[in-house]
């Protein structure tokens, strides 16, 4: 499965799932980040942490050990 960390640049991915549980899926999804929105991936910091991406017309820097709960496909 693919997640949100694996995304290249550029791209515009969908979210399949959303993994966790308890506090840490509500943080993503009150992000906006729920099933079936569209992601597109602007950057990448240098050291890879955070990824700045854009969804429902907003801007948004999110760790990667939360990109790593998003499944994208």
């Amino acid at each position: 499965m693919a997640t949100l960390r694996d995304a290249k640049i550029g791209s515009t991915v969908t979210v399949k799932k959303i993994n966790g549980e308890g506090a840490l899926k509500r943080r993503i999804m009150d992000m906006g980040i729920t099933k079936g929105v569209q992601i597109y991936v602007r950057k990448v910091a240098p050291l890879g942490d955070p990824i700045e991406v854009t969804l429902r017309s907003y801007e948004l820097s999110i760790r990667k050990a939360d990109a790593e709960n998003i499944v994208i496909e």
